[in-house]
């Protein structure tokens, strides 16, 4: 869905008050994605995979929380949508959007904390506090199956924030970010939710309802 012209300079003002948010107050190193244009991919490549709100030009590497190069950025690319790269102070692990409702109703239910939670065009993210590839794989193998509708952004990783880019793709929160008592944003361990979300994907691959 595309902006409405006669709202598009708030939603420009909104995307650079959501950057400089998640760099100042979250601790978030974020990096403009880029936009649909026309069906493509601003990047430019025909063939590209992932059309819309991935990193270009600057390259996931640039992701800063410096206020003055966010503004700066945002300030000549006012629709690109903001990208958070993960695995330096955040991660998140993402999964069908059916799945991750269930999880989340059932991790309340279990009064497990959790952290901010996005929703993205068919699927959630729950985001996490930061782990290494090699601490997950740890975890992913004492489990019994692990579905490949699971997705983890770690590092090297990025997860596109609200609101999303200005011909691209839409984002929102589920469960907004909240500050921590030394600042920036609380998160939880991925360890204690892991188990859940494996299971409410496994249950929605497998055409069950799940928990």
């Amino acid at each position: 869905m595309r902006e409405n012209p006669s709202n598009r300079p708030a939603a420009r003002s909104a995307r650079l008050a959501a950057a400089l948010a998640a760099a100042v107050d979250h601790r978030w190193p974020v990096v403009p994605g880029t936009l649909l244009r026309g069906g493509r991919c601003s990047c430019g490549d025909r063939d590209c995979p992932v059309p819309g709100a991935h990193p270009h030009d600057p390259p996931l590497l640039a992701a800063t929380t410096d206020a003055r190069m966010v503004r700066w950025w945002w300030e000549r690319q006012p629709d690109a949508p903001v990208l958070a790269a993960t695995g330096r102070t955040v991660s998140a692990v993402s999964l069908p959007a059916a799945a991750g409702a269930r999880a989340l109703a059932h991790l309340a239910a279990l009064r497990l904390p959790l952290g901010p939670v996005l929703a993205m065009p068919g699927r959630y993210a729950l985001m996490v506090a930061p782990y290494s590839l090699e601490v997950l794989g740890e975890m992913l193998a004492q489990l019994p199956w692990v579905p490949g509708s699971l997705r983890y952004h770690g590092p090297g990783g990025f997860l596109p924030l609200p609101p999303g880019g200005g011909t691209g793709i839409r984002v929102r929160w589920v469960l907004a970010p909240h500050p921590a008592a030394d600042g920036g944003v609380w998160l939880p361990p991925v360890g204690p939710l892991l188990g859940e979300l494996v299971e409410a994907a496994v249950r929605l691959d497998s055409g069950r309802s799940a928990h």
